[in-house]
């Protein structure tokens, strides 16, 4: 080995506790940086793969056929940058039972409604991949959409509400990219299943030349619209919105991944500078005899880069290896979804990411490292170790004349002794309380969202009135051969809460499973009875339900379907179409967030059972649950009704994203700490004369470790308050741009998080970092003894 490869590696072994820091602080800007930026672009894959691969649409459009013809609809191809178009194609919403046993389903099960398209060939624009069976040969077959339809190829499904009931043979199962339809058939069928009474729809499927933004894409559907005849556009949808639905889980974690990624990257700088200005520092003499045997400057410089090198080196390593493994599982969720293998973190991003991080440890240790260079090796076999005289004395003088006892008032004077150090300190400081604020935010953040995403989850009471009522979010498919089992009576139900002691307030719900313009496929539809105002999800912007037609969607509804607060959707069942307009956008995400929010009387104006069959109770203050719920039975037993606590379910997401901020959290404190423990020893041994003076004149080991924890508890106290509105406004940053990443805005009560006394205590966040860093070295201190230190230089 080299001789500049032996003191390389003596000082990495020499200085254990400034090598576990580096290698520390840059695990933890690694692991947070390849998540962020692999989970970025690693979800994203799988659908832009599966969108070449099969020309996805760009813009699925549905027109009005009262509106428009065929041939008028057709031209829109040759609208303003469309570059490819297909259809267009009948599409009708229909309702299929089965008429044979399926592998999950027997015979005689209704399916929820589904959009059918009349469609000839599988190709061209949005390609119908195959996953089982052949396509339409025929009038008498349909092929369903994976993941849509819980059937296999050979089951036939009836549609009872069409002229004749036709009766098809599935014979193929397929996957659309973009999802335009449930199923197809050919155009000749397409007409033949819609009821009498219906409106006819057609869709046509569009690519444009440029479709890469939101703005792109709303280009394309303005130029379409006006080359369609006025009105007749009913709804669209972007193949982005599709995008984001299909990797929002995945993007959810990137922007606060990104936001530690950085704080870790930046506290790396912070501290390795730290370090190796203090190495250096520290070992001025010894750099003067490494020159006086014959090592050149660029000898030095690299040997102390190479000591900060080699741990960030291995921390890199490490953070690679933890950042990939933590990636997998989310983006394996990513990868079922297309129906393809999993998706992995690209090779690029696992090289760029350490050859970042490295380059940026270089440049921040390469600083003190020249000046290692640049010393003479007389002067640096001949400096002294300790402040001159003149520095810091006017803060010495000052903080004697303090009320305090003598070991505080040095202690509090410091600081100023060497302001760099301090300051360095400072920020290392900084970046850990903030943090620990942002954490806390994120965290609080994400228990609103859990208690707040779930529909069902209002009241502490929750009684079940019958009928077969799935709770919101649950796809409901029952026996079309036979009668539901009857759900109780609302009125006796009422009464029966009314009447028990305890009782506070209370709203009925019912659901169905309908088609609304502008969205492929089934919505649920959820309909409130009475006064639900209490228990209503958070809104975002606009009111409540105050009357009839009106819904609440989220904000991911309105993106599918093309609209904004104040428009009207087209709730459409078994030929009967009932308006509704939206009055409200609140944050839930039950059923991918795609459900409609309204009164009753829009399922019983749609002929539909609007008849509760689950109501929500909350019950006065101070009330025994066990007991009230003994009684509510009791109540309801002879009303066919039963009553269960309301117990809220949590999200695996959002457990898995507390648990990574806890844990990037926890490591930025602990790096942060260390960084100043590291001062705090540096400092402590570059004074250790002085120290030995002090003991000498009589002061205790108490008081030494008094002196040095005060030295550290106002820069601590100072950062704290500092790093609280950082951090605060880190988390104003971070947390829409959350919800941007999964298609929903959160409400504001979501994002201000923050009481008075949590921001008090958060900003005490400093003071604790700082001290917890300084005990160790004030206990070295303090146990140092007298002829030791003054023997030291």
């Amino acid at each position: 080995m080299s001789a500049l490869g032996r003191v390389v590696r003596a000082g990495v072994g020499r200085r254990r506790v400034q090598t576990a820091v580096m290698t520390l602080t840059t695990l933890m800007a690694v692991t947070a940086s390849v998540l962020a930026a692999g989970l970025l672009v690693a979800s994203r894959a799988p659908f832009d793969h599966a969108f070449a691969q099969q020309h996805g649409a760009h813009l699925t459009a549905s027109f009005d056929g009262t509106r428009a013809t065929v041939a008028e609809l057709a031209a829109t191809a040759r609208a303003s940058g469309v570059t490819a178009a297909a259809g267009p194609f009948r599409t009708v919403s229909a309702r299929a039972r089965t008429a044979s046993d399926s592998k999950i389903l027997p015979a005689g099960i209704d399916l929820p409604p589904m959009t059918v398209a009349g469609r000839a060939d599988a190709g061209g624009v949005d390609r119908i991949d195959l996953v089982a069976g052949t396509w339409l040969t025929g009038p008498g077959q349909v092929v369903v959409a994976a993941d849509e339809v819980p059937v296999e190829p050979g089951v036939r499904l009836t549609f009872p509400a069409a002229p004749g009931s036709p009766t098809l043979t599935v014979v193929g199962v397929a996957r659309s990219v973009t999802g335009t339809a449930d199923a197809w058939v050919t155009p000749a069928r397409a007409a033949t299943l819609a009821t009498t009474d219906s409106t006819p729809t057609y869709e046509m499927l569009y690519r444009f030349r440029d479709a890469g933004t939101d703005a792109q894409v709303a280009a394309g559907r303005t130029a379409v619209t006006a080359a369609a005849p006025k009105g007749a556009l009913s709804g669209a949808r972007s193949y982005l919105t599709v995008k984001q639905q299909a990797t929002a889980n995945a993007l959810a974690f990137v922007p606060f991944l990104a936001a530690f990624g950085v704080l870790g990257l930046l506290l790396s700088v912070l501290v390795i500078g730290i370090v190796v200005s203090g190495a250096v520092g520290a070992a001025t003499r010894r750099i003067g005899i490494l020159k006086s045997l014959g090592f050149t400057p660029a000898q030095v410089v690299r040997a102390y880069a190479g000591q900060a090198l080699i741990p960030a080196a291995v921390g890199c390593a490490l953070g690679l290896v933890v950042g990939n493994l933590l990636a997998l599982p989310v983006l394996a969720e990513v990868g079922e979804a297309f129906g393809g293998p999993s998706a992995s973190i690209p090779l690029w991003i696992d090289l760029a990411v350490p050859a970042a991080t490295l380059t940026l440890v270089v440049c921040a240790a390469l600083v003190p490292a020249l000046r290692a260079g640049r010393l003479r090796t007389v002067a640096a076999l001949t400096a002294g170790r300790t402040p001159g005289t003149g520095r810091g004395r006017l803060a010495r003088r000052l903080a004697g004349r303090l009320p305090v006892p003598r070991a505080v008032g040095l202690g509090l004077a410091h600081p100023f002794a060497r302001p760099a150090r301090s300051a360095s300190m400072a920020a290392a400081v900084v970046f850990g309380a903030a943090a620990v604020t942002f954490g806390v935010g994120l965290a609080l953040t994400l228990g609103a969202v859990q208690s707040g995403r779930m529909l069902d989850s209002a009241g502490s009471v929750v009684v079940q009135a019958g009928g077969g009522q799935a709770p919101p979010g649950a796809q409901a498919v029952h026996a079309g051969g036979g009668p539901e089992e009857p759900k109780a009576d609302p009125a006796e139900i009422a009464a029966a809460l009314r009447a028990l002691p305890g009782t506070s307030r209370f709203y009925g719900t019912t659901q169905a499973e309908v088609s609304a313009s502008g969205i492929t496929g089934a919505t649920t539809v959820v309909a409130y009875d009475g006064d639900a105002s209490w228990g209503a999800p958070r809104l975002v912007s606009g009111g409540w339900l105050d009357g009839p037609g009106q819904a609440v969607v989220t904000t991911r509804f309105l993106e599918a379907a093309g609209i904004r607060l104040g428009d009207t959707v087209t709730l459409t069942e078994r030929g009967r179409r009932v308006p509704v307009r939206i009055v409200g956008e609140a944050f839930f995400t039950e059923g991918e967030g795609m459900e409609l929010l309204t009164g009753t009387s829009t399922l019983g104006a749609l002929g539909l059972d609007a008849t509760p069959g689950r109501y929500h109770v909350e019950t006065d203050p101070g009330t025994d649950l066990t007991a009230y719920l003994a009684s509510l039975d009791d109540a309801l037993d002879p009303l066919g009704a039963g009553a269960l606590a309301n117990t809220a379910g949590t999200s695996s997401v959002i457990a898995a994203m507390n648990a990574l901020i806890g844990t990037l959290t926890l490591m930025l404190v602990v790096v942060a700490g260390l960084g100043v423990l590291n001062t705090v020893v540096l400092d402590t041994r570059d004074r250790v004369h002085d120290l030995g003076v002090l003991k000498a004149l009589g002061m205790a080991p108490r008081q030494t470790v008094t002196m040095v924890v005060t030295s550290v508890a106002g820069i601590g106290l100072v950062a704290g308050a500092v790093a609280v509105p950082a951090g605060v406004a880190l988390h104003r940053f971070v947390t829409p741009l959350m919800g941007d990443a999964v298609g929903m805005t959160l409400p504001a009560s979501d994002i201000a998080v923050y009481d008075v006394p949590d921001l008090a205590l958060l900003a005490l966040g400093g003071l604790v970092i700082a001290v917890a860093g300084a005990l160790l070295p004030a206990g070295w201190a303090a146990r140092t003894t007298t002829a030791t230190a003054l023997r030291t230089e």
